[in-house]
């Protein structure tokens, strides 16, 4: 789903926040700290170095970089490879952007790990892991998207997000673009703008998203040309707008999106009206596939959604193609699961089977398009009346989280090391979720 009018409304708010302050550099060496002796050592924040910039300065690969509770007004930006920056205390270490800096963390080096600490007020994103210069730079292109011209993608690889709150953050909270082979996993997001995760442009990605919580965002969760070996398993994507989306979109490389697969998340109640306004208006949906392909949507528990548990529909001139819809569960949705083409552009090939459904446009697609399907086979359309999307709410307005789990031993354990390739989930070990999946950190419970 496009998203360049909030683009660039974040792209002004940026260009009028001063230059980020207290960016980490290149240099070994800093003025305001000392890198204590040691191969591999932990840097304490302010022990060490008086604020979590000037501790990455210091920083060499395999070093960890720990901070202690506070308030940090600054904007952190990792280029060296392999540190690990932690928070010793989740909801106690605090980067603040007091709406004058674009990001929280950027993660501009392969095998870095971001760690056990809360991000919030940023123009645009709370932690954002790019191997794209311009994102890393802030600097979305003129379409509303970050590379734009002929130059190849060029990846980050090797990154691992792990129990960060993200929150209040003007368009992701956690945003993993142009990136490979990386984790994000057992975080929190509110608040976002846009979404509160989000990967974009990557083939293949080689990431797994699991066991978050995605509440109180316009989008849960969103991955736009996010394809192959591209995981979003265990997740609770409840109250929000829109529970999660998996698109083909133009101002992003690497079209179309294919391949990803979405299992065992819990993805209800996407009506929250005390959220930030969507840009197209999207509202009430459980899970949106705008124009993906080859997509596998397994044992998920899709309920209590306004409009509609599961939607496919094309984006423009990008068919969506072979998404199988298998074993999940649907309650209580307006429609469980509708396809619907209103232009010259349709799918083929997508089918379902195995599912408990109530309703679906058009009827019976149980039966007329059960798996397996052949590819070339036209998808049915249909329509029915989408609800109106109530006006939303500042994302500054948005409520605060709840305590979140700590990152185990955060204060005694050593620096992470980030594998080069993450292992992948076997799908045939994922389980439907319960109702009451991840629920102790939400505001947002199901009925």
């Amino acid at each position: 789903m496009p998203r360049l009018r909030l683009r660039l409304v974040a792209t002004v708010l940026g260009t009028l926040a001063p230059l980020l302050v207290g960016c980490g550099s290149d240099d070994d060496g800093s003025k305001d700290g000392r890198r204590p002796s040691g191969e591999h050592v932990t840097i304490k924040v302010p022990a060490d170095a008086p604020t979590i910039s000037d501790a990455v300065s210091l920083a060499r690969a395999g070093d960890l970089v720990l901070v202690a509770p506070g308030v940090y007004h600054e904007s952190v930006k990792i280029t060296k490879a392999r540190i690990t920056l932690r928070g010793e205390s989740r909801e106690k270490v605090v980067i603040d952007g007091r709406l004058q800096q674009p990001n929280g963390v950027v993660v501009a080096a392969p095998g870095v790990a971001v760690q056990n600490l809360t991000v919030r007020n940023n123009t645009q994103n709370g932690v954002l892991v790019t191997g794209s210069a311009k994102a890393a730079a802030g600097m979305p292109g003129q379409s509303g998207g970050y590379d734009t011209g002929d130059e190849p993608v060029t990846f980050l690889k090797a990154f691992a997000v792990s129990h960060v709150t993200a929150t209040r953050n003007g368009l992701y909270g956690i945003y993993a673009f142009s990136a490979q082979n990386g984790v994000i996993e057992h975080s929190y997001t509110s608040g976002s703008a846009d979404s509160g995760i989000y990967v974009g442009q990557c083939k293949p990605c080689r990431i797994v998203v699991r066991d978050n919580i995605a509440e109180l965002n316009a989008v849960g969760y969103e991955g736009t040309n996010a394809s192959g070996d591209m995981y979003v398993v265990g997740n609770r994507l409840v109250g929000n707008r829109v529970g999660l989306t998996t698109n083909s979109d133009h101002q992003e490389k690497l079209l179309p999106q294919q391949d990803a697969v979405i299992a065992g998340n819990l993805i209800a109640a996407n009506q929250q009206t005390a959220t930030p306004e969507q840009a197209d208006g999207g509202w009430g949906i459980g899970i949106g596939v705008d124009g993906g392909t080859d997509n596998q949507f397994i044992r998920n528990r899709i309920a209590d959604n306004s409009n509609a548990g599961l939607v496919i529909t094309a984006n423009a001139d990008i068919q969506p193609n072979g998404n199988q819809i298998l074993d999940n569960t649907f309650a209580a949705n307006n429609v469980d699961v509708g396809w619907t083409f209103p232009t010259a552009t349709k799918g083929r090939g997508n089918c379902l089977r195995g599912n408990e459904l109530r309703k679906t446009v058009p009827a019976r697609l149980a039966t007329t398009a059960s798996c397996p399907r052949p590819a070339r086979s036209s998808s049915p359309s249909g329509t029915w009346v989408n609800p109106t999307a109530p006006g939303g709410i500042p994302f500054t307005d948005v409520a605060a989280p709840k305590r979140q789990p700590q990152f185990p031993n955060a204060t005694t354990t050593g620096a992470t090391a980030v594998p080069a390739v993450p292992a992948l989930p076997d799908t045939a070990d994922i389980r439907l979720p319960s109702v009451s999946l991840l629920a102790s950190g939400a505001r947002v419970l199901t009925s």
